[in-house]
């Protein structure tokens, strides 16, 4: 009794709850297909490349993924979030494509057409990321301004500004060379390995580093740290760089899985469900205390959700309706109201069970 009840308080209980719930249903439906209930977790490999449901979700999630790494750390620092993410994704594949094709240029179909080696344009897209991160960084650290309103700037600025590196055009890359960021290494899809470093690396620093505990302690209480001898503003400004960095990645990743840089759609969103992937993973969107593993299970939570919706023949312009729903009650349980709520309900059981065992004695 007392190992459940452990578990149960457990800061991940609830997101992988809520993610295993949504397989669930995906596994329901397949039996009412007529497919066996193992269907949906089983993978293939066919025409050289691993498949399945479960793989889609991963792979379609990668993004989101990446997205959440550096939205997470963020909301822990500033107490804020960085809602330019999605416009900053569509700015780095825009500067990645125009410098790999040429300004002006609208399709590239083969690597000797390429103005500047790919390496270059890579290099440029992430460089662009981080000084997108550097601008949001230094209104929120150094300039006080408040993260939703600093982030804005480039939330509304930053495709516009893809659209003029692009000349107004949808910039074609389709290479070889260039699809594999989208594609696939062999039989695995190259999206799920990047996601998995890009979470591998930045775990490894939080760990063995005393970095994530000094974001933390800013964003609990930044006074308090800045008295404690932590340069408050830097370690804000180091937040804002790296998600930056993670949306220039995912950035190329989009880009790449459409071989093209279409200013206009890229991104999309995105900065929505990498704020809802955090509160998903039951990190506070106050500040504080987080758990990148949560975010993670959120962001695949999202996309789990969105696959589902398909699985079922809702139409991609019915799916946001029906996604809102689910999302709304998934946050709801997590609600801490909620949860007090349940522990006041098993605490009173709990009671009565004890009162009933002592009347037996």
């Amino acid at each position: 009794m007392l190992k459940g009840k452990k578990l149960t308080q457990q800061q991940l209980f609830l997101p992988l709850v809520c993610v295993l719930l949504v397989l669930a249903v995906n596994v329901v439906y397949d039996i009412s297909q007529g497919n066996p209930f193992y269907n949906f977790f089983i993978t293939h490999i066919e025409n050289g490349v691993l498949q399945g449901r479960l793989i889609t979700i991963l792979n379609r999630g990668s993004e989101v993924a990446i997205l959440a790494i550096g939205m997470t750390l963020v909301v822990s620092a500033s107490a804020g979030t960085d809602i330019s993410v999605g416009s900053v994704m569509s700015l780095c594949a825009s500067f990645c494509c125009m410098l790999i094709a040429g300004y002006g240029v609208s399709s590239v179909e083969n690597a000797s057409e390429f103005a500047m080696p790919m390496i270059v344009g890579l290099l440029g897209a992430l460089l662009m990321g981080c000084l997108c991160g550097a601008f949001n960084g230094a209104l929120v650290a150094y300039l006080n301004i408040q993260p939703m309103v600093a982030t804005l700037i480039l939330w509304s600025a930053a495709r516009a500004i893809g659209l003029l590196l692009c000349n107004n055009l949808i910039v074609y890359v389709r290479t070889e060379e260039y699809g594999v960021f989208g594609g696939y290494i062999g039989f695995m899809p190259t999206p799920i390995i990047i996601a998995i470093a890009c979470i591998a690396v930045v775990s490894l620093v939080l760990k063995k580093t005393a970095m994530g505990m000094y974001i933390q302690s800013v964003g609990i209480n930044k006074r308090a740290s800045r008295i404690a001898g932590l340069n408050s503003k830097r370690i804000i400004f180091a937040c804002y760089l790296l998600c930056g960095l993670c949306a220039g990645i995912a950035g190329i990743v989009n880009s790449s899985r459409i071989t093209s840089a279409d200013s206009n759609n890229i991104g999309l969103n995105m900065e929505l469900d990498a704020i809802l992937a955090v509160a998903l993973g039951g990190n506070s969107l106050g500040g504080g205390r987080f758990n990148l593993a949560g975010s993670i299970i959120g962001a695949y939570t999202i996309q789990a959700i969105t696959t589902t919706m398909y699985n079922l023949g809702i139409s991609s312009a019915q799916a946001p309706v029906f996604k809102a729903i689910v999302v709304i009650v998934i946050v709801a349980i997590q609600a801490p109201p909620v949860k007090a709520r349940f522990e006041k309900l098993r605490a009173v059981k709990e009671e009565s069970t004890q009162k009933k065992e002592v009347a037996k004695v």
